[in-house]
Formats: C-alpha cells, structure tokens, sequence
C-alpha cells in the first residue's frame, strides 16, 4: 500500500501520471527514512532538511505539514503494509502535482507520496568481512550550490555513476566538485581519517546536507580527544589516509576497504557505529 495525500491505495492504483511534475521536471523532494518499530530515526532533522529544501525550491508549505502531520501519515503507510513492528525503508516525496511548463500552473499545489518497503537490519552495522572498493567518478562534476544540496528527484549524477561503477567492478564511486575537490560518494557522506584527524568536506563544496552527516559530527564533537575538520579533500589525500567511510541513513556508516591500490581498515569507524547505536538506544 501507499500513501496519496493521506490517501492509502494499493500500488497498482498509483496517482502518479506522466504529467506529474517531479516526473517531467525533476520538480520534487524526498526523504529516505529508516523506521524501527515505528520509531523514525533522527525524524526532527529529516523534517527540517525537507522544510528548508522546500522554501528553497520555492514550494508553498501546506498549513498542514507539520511534524506531527506528516508522522501520522507515515506511521499510518507502515501499518498499512504491516511494518510497524519491523525495521523499515520510508520515501516520503513531496512534489507540485500536475501542469503547466516550466512554470507551474498552481505553484501553491503541493502533494506528498509515502512508500515502505522491508528493511533487514533494525540497529547499524559494519560486515567486517565485506568490500566496499571505490574510485573517483569523473565524468562529470557537481557545482557547489544551495541546489546541490538538496535530496531533489534530480539525481542524474547518481545514477550514472552507479552504471559506471557496476560497469568497472566497484562498489561505490566518489564524486568530484567543479573545483576538483573529493565531494561524496554516491549514496552518501564522505569521512577521511589520518592520524586520528577526522575530514569531511563542507556544505559549501557541494555536498548533501546529510542527515547521517550531522549525527556524526555531533558524536565526533563529543570527544575532545578527536580532531574534526569541515574541509575540502583532494584526490591526492585518499591515497594517505588510515580510513575513508561513507555515511547514510539506511545504512549508518560503510568503511571504503580499497581505493585504487589502498587498502583500509576500519576500527575507527566500528568504534563510532558502537556509539551511534548507543545513541539510539537512548532516543528509543
């Protein structure tokens, strides 16, 4: 079942047309959610990622989107397809419905979709036994932006620079910045270890505002033995660094083991997904 503006249907009876602007235009948002017994992990920050990611986008905000609304409504999604005793993958999409070109014809329209699907792990992991191999992806490049920041439906990059890692045997690619510097992987954050010095490139380069990000920074900050630096990273300095991982909310933390002829380990990043699932715990 899935969600239409409150409305539960099976999948066969999608609303979504052709003439649905996030489809034509690339005019919508999202947010991917992970949903444990009914509990929306880090849901405050998704929902004022997606707020902020609407006013940008010039979008006018229903009266009727608050936190607590758009909860229920997903709540309500999870129970329809019987996951709300069970870990849980949400998209919650929101869009300008139908008509017009470029310009909407009702820019004040704004409809909203939830789909859930079974999620395997309800806490976060590392497999210490698997690979995550990665190269740079360079075929075309981000322009830092407060649009490039956004989890918009235009996801062009992504999606063929995961054609181009399945093509070339990788697990994952990093992606560049107009001014060549390392920006994200291609589902997530990027952290850079060396020497006990954690690096993370800033918003300003380009990045996602991820949510997983800013837990981690908030766990980093936290230990006042540990050096945290929001700056650009060069292709050169992966070669040199003890660790390099990738941050999402579906998955939590996902140590790179090999980038070109490095290999990595990752006791810094179990150390942290430790302390991420404490954290949790708590809030649960």
């Amino acid at each position: 079942m899935v969600n239409f503006n409150g409305t539960l249907l099976p999948q066969s009876d999608s609303k979504l047309t052709i003439n649905n602007r996030g489809y034509k235009y690339g005019d919508a948002l999202f947010e991917t959610l992970k949903v444990v017994n009914g509990k929306i992990f880090f849901w405050e920050d998704h929902y004022f990622r997606l707020m902020a990611s609407m006013r940008i986008l010039r979008m006018d905000i229903p009266m009727n989107f608050t936190m607590e609304f758009l909860e229920s409504e997903i709540l309500k999604t999870l129970e329809a397809n019987d996951l709300l005793q069970a870990a849980a993958r949400v998209r919650l999409n929101v869009d300008r419905g139908e008509g017009g070109k470029y310009l909407p014809s009702d820019a004040t329209q704004v409809h909203f979709n939830i789909d859930a699907e079974p999620h395997h792990d309800p806490f976060y992991k590392i497999d210490v036994h698997g690979n995550c191999i990665v190269d740079l992806y360079k075929d075309y490049f981000v322009a830092p932006g407060l649009l490039s920041g956004l989890k918009s439906n235009n996801k062009a990059i992504q999606v063929i620079g995961s054609i181009y890692a399945k093509e070339n045997d990788l697990d994952n690619c990093l992606v560049l910045n107009t001014d060549k510097h390392v920006l994200e992987a291609l589902n997530g954050n990027l952290f850079l270890i060396k020497d006990g010095k954690v690096k993370t490139p800033p918003l300003e380069e380009g990045c996602l505002k991820g949510v997983m990000r800013k837990q981690i920074l908030e766990l980093l900050a936290k230990d006042v033995n540990i050096v945290v630096e929001e700056a650009s990273i060069s292709p050169f300095e992966l070669q040199k660094a003890d660790e390099l991982f990738i941050t999402n909310v579906i998955k939590g933390i996902v140590p790179i083991t090999k980038y070109r002829k490095k290999n990595y380990g990752s006791v810094f990043a179990q150390g942290l997904v430790s302390k991420l699932n404490a954290k949790l715990r708590l809030l649960s």
